[in-house]
């Protein structure tokens, strides 16, 4: 009688184990299966990032303002986007930018002194892109070209180019300012990007080589089309634009859905800007 209940015991307990033991083999191998196919969600972040270089041109002796846009772009970030801020500026020239840039070197690593004379157009853009490729420890999708009295929305300016090409790109505020159209002249130089591959071409080719001397936005476009590049071109009005009442069909009133804003020459304009876009709301 003892036997037989054990006997039961093992037939009613055997096939628990076993249904036990299959839902463990399925449940495990489903796992395996499709666990891979399911990234989490900072390795999405990872696989659609794509990278951004803006070189503000400035000029050594602008430290109070080079101190003033870290505060601005420090503040700022875009979660579809791995974006660089950096100033540039031609050799040094007096022994205390030797000492104090020094210093923000060392405290910011922010700055790239480029081999030229300062200038403004006399071939510093030509030397600040074509420099890149042998300076930079890496390749970034674009570059940007910016002026130190534009405000740039770091986040706008991502969402704007993340359905953009990634080769062959060139991006700003076309001129002439009422033109809608990206391949009439050249893109303004408050702010204009071109794509990695652009870039190198700079570097290379003789084109640029030979016609450095000029406004600086204009010869961009010049060299670009004289090469037959930047087959994709984008504009971007009204979302960039100069402030208010500065530079005539180029300005126009403030926009929720900016940019950037060029032409802020004085400390009252950065105020109504930052005012505008609620940059420092959440503090005070």
């Amino acid at each position: 009688m003892h036997t037989m209940h054990r006997k039961r015991m093992m037939l009613v307990t055997l096939p628990s184990l076993v249904i036990s033991l299959l839902l463990f083999i399925i449940f495990f191998n489903f796992q395996v299966i499709r666990s891979p196919s399911i990234p989490s969600s900072k390795t999405t972040i990872l696989q659609t990032q794509f990278s951004l270089l803006i070189g503000i041109l400035t000029r050594a002796d602008n430290y109070d303002r080079r101190h003033f846009l870290r505060l601005i772009y420090g503040i700022q970030s875009s979660s579809i986007a791995k974006i660089d801020v950096k100033f540039i500026f031609c050799n040094l020239t007096k022994p205390e930018q030797r000492i104090l840039i020094s210093l923000e070197i060392l405290r910011f690593n922010d700055i790239i002194i480029l081999n030229c004379t300062e200038n403004m157009n006399n071939g510093k853009t030509y030397t600040y892109f074509s420099s890149l490729p042998g300076i930079l420890p890496r390749k970034y999708d674009y570059v940007m070209k910016a002026d130190d009295d534009v405000f740039i929305r770091l986040k706008p300016l991502a969402l704007s180019l993340k359905p953009l090409p990634r080769v062959d790109m060139y991006y700003g505020f076309v001129i002439p300012c009422a033109s809608m159209n990206p391949f009439v002249e050249y893109m303004s130089g408050m702010g204009f990007l071109l794509s990695w591959d652009l870039v190198e071409w700079i570097g290379e080719s003789d084109i640029p080589r030979k016609e450095m001397f000029g406004p600086e936005d204009k010869m961009v476009g010049k060299w670009l089309k004289m090469g037959r590049k930047a087959r994709n071109r984008f504009s971007n009005k009204p979302a960039m634009y100069d402030y208010p009442g500065t530079n005539g069909k180029c300005s126009h009133e403030l926009i929720p859905e900016t940019v950037a804003v060029h032409r802020l020459k004085r400390w009252d304009h950065w105020s109504h800007v930052l005012e505008f876009f609620n940059v420092t709301k959440q503090v005070l």
